[in-house]
């Protein structure tokens, strides 16, 4: 019996994918929900699997080309047989397809498990994924893990590869010329880079991006979290950091200066009802903004344990398109890279965005005297076109006096 692999449904915001790799080739066995493919959207990597047991038949699309929702681009015969020319031989490289195999036959397999870009890495490389310490959820080998192992390898210091290292271990796409020792290497701009690049521009050619600043002092809720984190990590699972309190006091703030909250659509002002926060995270493929959804609904041990599973799988691209979806604010967090001051970028079509920045002691005054205070600078990018001034920089005063008097707050005073 033929069976068709189709692409699977894109939401609304996506209109196409790229192949990135196939993990089998035509003529080899497959299982039902074995990963057969990974497409990349401007969002997500999606892993396509197998809908049932059989042979790969036949691929009608191939690495980097671009598709569409429900294309066939593949064929599975659920009665056939592998060839004996699809089975890889023993002193040929390791493809994304023969990595995965053997992963899921070794007597291991049940703690290692690679997210879908570490695969297509050792795939490249020739490596053996037992050998690779996982740091990921389950022992989960990451990109990151993969990168650092390499780096180890590189030498007894754990030195990174230079770039005439890279570049000779570049796949297909890289192109360098070594004649003079000067090593370039060009690769394609990724789908969630290009749309990202995309997305920017167009919120600077569109929206009238205006940044407005104030500190915070943050020694209330450092106290705050020193005096209970340990107990609340006891009650519920999850660490408390910063990010609960930033959240709060922002969905507070929202709730007093709606139209920070709203979006420009037309010549109309939507004002949004509830508050669905975005909270920016590095992945390997980039920076992703997963939405907290009704985060006004959610307490602070909701908050960071959602936040913190975010971020652990944008580390495996495992985010789902939905989570990727819609927002009607955001937060980003340079000083976790050591940004002191920035001005962050609209998330379209978002009207705003608030920027977290280090931690750093400095000297303030204090009812006469001077002392000091970790201090941290907030940023609000705004879009002037529907927010003034005066509403944009009274948002950012009461997020500012939220967090020095967290108690308020939590009282919901």
């Amino acid at each position: 019996m033929k069976i068709e692999v189709k692409v699977p449904t894109f939401s609304e915001s996506i209109t196409e994918g790229t192949l990135l790799s196939w993990h089998k080739k035509p003529g080899e066995a497959v299982r039902r929900d074995e990963t057969l493919v990974d497409i990349e959207t401007d969002k997500v990597v999606l892993e396509v699997a197998a809908p049932a047991d059989g042979v790969l038949q036949e691929v009608t699309r191939n690495d980097g080309d671009v598709v569409n929702s429900e294309e066939v681009i593949a064929i599975i015969d659920s009665e056939g047989k592998a060839s004996a020319e699809a089975a890889p031989a023993e002193s040929a490289p390791a493809t994304a397809g023969t990595v995965q195999a053997a992963v899921e036959e070794s007597p291991a397999s049940s703690v290692v498990s690679l997210s879908p870009a570490a695969r297509k890495l050792v795939a490249e490389n020739n490596l053996d994924p037992a050998r690779i310490h996982g740091t990921g959820r389950d022992n989960r080998i990451t990109k990151a893990d993969i990168l650092e192992y390499l780096n180890a390898r590189g030498g007894k210091s754990g030195r990174p590869q230079s770039i005439a290292e890279q570049a000779a271990a570049a796949p297909k796409t890289a192109t360098s010329s070594a004649a003079d020792g000067r090593i370039e290497k060009r690769v394609p701009m990724s789908r969630l880079r290009a749309r990202v690049a995309e997305r920017l521009k167009e919120a600077q050619n569109t929206a009238a991006i205006l940044t407005t600043f104030n500190e915070v002092n943050m020694k209330p809720v450092m106290d705050l979290r020193n005096k209970y984190k340990d107990s609340f990590e006891e009650k519920h699972g999850t660490r408390l950091g910063f990010m609960s309190f930033f959240t709060r006091a922002v969905v507070e703030a929202l709730k007093q200066f709606p139209v920070v909250n709203a979006s420009v659509e037309g010549q109309d002002i939507v004002y949004h009802g509830y508050y669905d926060i975005g909270i920016a995270v590095g992945s390997p493929r980039g920076l992703v903004v997963p939405i907290l959804r009704d985060a006004d609904r959610m307490g602070f041990a909701e908050i960071e344990a959602t936040i913190r599973d975010f971020g652990q799988r944008a580390q495996d691209g495992k985010l789902t398109l939905d989570e990727l979806t819609g927002g009607t604010f955001s937060i980003t967090n340079g000083g976790v890279f050591g940004s002191l001051l920035s001005t962050p970028i609209l998330n379209p079509p978002q009207s705003a965005i608030l920027g977290m920045h280090k931690i750093q002691e400095r000297p303030v005054v204090e009812n006469g005297e001077i002392v000091i205070r970790p201090v941290m600078y907030l940023a609000l990018s705004y879009d002037h076109r529907i927010i003034d001034g005066k509403d944009a920089v009274l948002f950012l005063v009461a997020v500012k006096d939220a967090l020095e008097d967290p108690a308020r707050m939590l009282l919901e005073l």
